[in-house]
């Protein structure tokens, strides 16, 4: 038990030594989240080239202290794994989840508040479209293609959710896991459609048939 409980202690000593390391970046990460910052802001309407560069560091900077949130958590779950068993595994693995996401949202509220101080809400909105791969917008057309008759409520709600979809997947630490966010709430809303008479498989199909007589 003594060794089980030591090894466990040496354990989380290395992942608190490897959070403070982390601060200092590999050069090579730094500049590929650079590079994917940059690429964002490229595509923005943004005229003054400094605050062009300050959104591109800030993009740049999330991307960096996102990884670091992330690699304590699998750090400390996996150190979990190896030390706990059953229903202590499951708990002590629940906290370590948590309070990396609160972490996650107080750095996503910080970020939001940088952006905001710098750019439209439309820009913002860019900004969070870019770092989710456009998912949300681009499911939203989808969804307006493959039921047309939507209402503007209908329309509304539908949006909310992939909008909340994607706060959660910007702060996701890789593209399966932003992907995972959008398949959750698209779920929601395919209940919901159902909920509503929608049948998906149908309106899908009709969809499809629509673009091909249009092409």
């Amino acid at each position: 038990m003594k060794k089980v409980i030591l090894s466990a202690f040496v354990m989380l000593l290395t992942i608190g030594a490897n959070v403070v390391n982390a601060q200092d970046f590999d050069p090579e990460y730094v500049k590929v989240t650079n590079e994917r910052a940059r690429k964002i802001v490229d595509k923005m309407d943004i005229q003054s080239e400094e605050k062009a560069d300050l959104v591109t560091d800030y993009i740049a900077k999330q991307y960096r202290n996102l990884s670091v949130i992330h690699d304590a958590r699998d750090a400390k779950i996996e150190a979990v794994k190896e030390t706990y068993e059953g229903e202590k595994e499951a708990r002590k693995i629940k906290k370590a989840e948590k309070k990396a996401d609160k972490k996650m949202d107080r750095l996503h509220k910080k970020f939001i508040d940088q952006l905001s101080s710098e750019l439209t809400d439309e820009q913002v909105e860019e900004v969070k479209n870019g770092m989710t791969y456009h998912v949300a917008p681009n499911t939203f057309k989808v969804y307006q293609e493959m039921v047309p008759d939507l209402t503007e409520e209908q329309k509304a709600k539908i949006w909310s959710w992939l909008a909340e979809a994607r706060e959660h997947a910007m702060d996701a630490g890789s593209s399966h896991a932003k992907h995972a966010w959008f398949g959750k709430y698209k779920g929601k809303i395919n209940n919901y459609l159902s909920g509503l008479g929608v049948d998906l498989k149908k309106a899908e199909k009709e969809m499809f048939e629509r673009k091909a007589q249009n092409n």
